[in-house]
């Protein structure tokens, strides 16, 4: 079960589970154009789609029945008009995010994974501050099941911003083109981490997969900045015209995928960074779950993306590039 499934990430996700030769993908989301538009475009005969919305409890329950593992993407995500809108943004991202909860224990789902974002550390808006509460939510939710009659186990993936997805800057930029109108910047001193899709995906499926119990897994990545983005686009549009607009409500200059305070449950796991839940393990059951083969990050420095490595303008002209392969806009280069 995938939900928000008719999104960006949901309809890549879908693809990459399809070609795993998965069983039934059932797709709940409240969009009914979008789903009769995926179905026409997937045509294959695995997938069910449902209608509904994730504060429906009651339509939870009957969609979760006979379903192994849930992947959490439903979730009201713009932060200007959350800001404006936020008692709405409650409903969805954190009561929402508890009925899925609940409805998985009540149909003994065996794995749930929630995607949250960069913005619920140390959030300095609304959104943040619900997808925060969304993980607290699936983070101590193991510690409440009756192991004796239920086995759900929930973790968490954080994630910085899919390079392309629905809302982010490159097809913002793409759509202002497409229009003929200017590029707008917020602030050419903006830093974001950033994941290809390819790259999230593989993420996400390699931590439903393997999750033990009570984590945020937090991908290790680059990061950009804006004023690169704008590079980019203007080395691919001779004559582009760039607008700034100056910040927007809520909007943080830099993210941080984990906090000074967070470092202290922080591990090295290869490929990926975990945050362990200090309530419910300790740092020798970790180590025992992960038979050794994790490390406790030897840092008081939180993981910002105004401190780590940037992508290249090179090499956010390729992956603009890449994505303009899926639009029909002409790029000059």
């Amino acid at each position: 079960m995938i939900t928000g499934g008719t999104g960006s990430l949901g309809q890549s996700l879908t693809r990459k589970l399809l070609d795993m030769n998965v069983g039934t993908i059932r797709i709940l989301s409240r969009n009914e154009s979008k789903q009769v538009e995926m179905e026409e475009k997937f045509n294959d005969n695995r997938l069910r789609f449902l209608i509904g919305d994730i504060r429906d409890k009651e339509r939870l329950v009957k969609s979760f029945e006979d379903i192994d593992i849930v992947i959490h993407s439903a979730a009201l995500k713009h932060v200007p008009v959350i800001e404006y809108n936020p008692f709405e943004a409650i409903k969805t991202n954190v009561i929402g995010s508890q009925n899925v909860i609940d409805a998985a224990i009540t149909q003994d789902v065996k794995k749930v994974v929630c995607i949250g974002t960069d913005k619920s550390v140390s959030p300095l808006n609304t959104y943040g501050a619900t997808k925060l509460l969304m993980e607290k939510l699936f983070i101590t939710a193991n510690n409440f099941i009756n192991k004796t009659k239920h086995n759900t186990e929930f973790s968490a993936v954080r994630l910085g911003n899919f390079f392309g997805s629905s809302g982010s800057v490159i097809p913002k930029f793409i759509e202002q083109i497409k229009n003929g109108k200017a590029i707008t910047v917020t602030s050419n001193d903006m830093t974001r981490f950033s994941i290809t899709m390819d790259q999230t995906l593989d993420f996400i499926i390699d931590c439903a997969q393997n999750a033990k119990i009570s984590e945020v897994y937090i991908p290790k990545m680059k990061a950009y900045d804006i004023l690169s983005v704008v590079n980019a686009f203007q080395n691919l549009f001779p004559g582009l015209e760039v607008r700034n607009i100056g910040p927007r409500l809520g909007e943080k200059f830099h993210e941080i995928l984990f906090s000074q305070d967070e470092v202290r449950y922080a591990w090295d796991i290869g490929n990926k960074f975990m945050i362990s839940n200090p309530d419910s393990i300790n740092d020798d059951e970790v180590i025992n779950a992960y038979d050794g083969n994790i490390k406790k990050i030897d840092s008081d420095k939180e993981y910002s993306s105004e401190n780590i490595e940037k992508i290249s303008i090179k090499e956010i002209e390729k992956q603009i590039l890449q994505f303009q392969q899926e639009t029909d806009i002409k790029i000059q280069k």
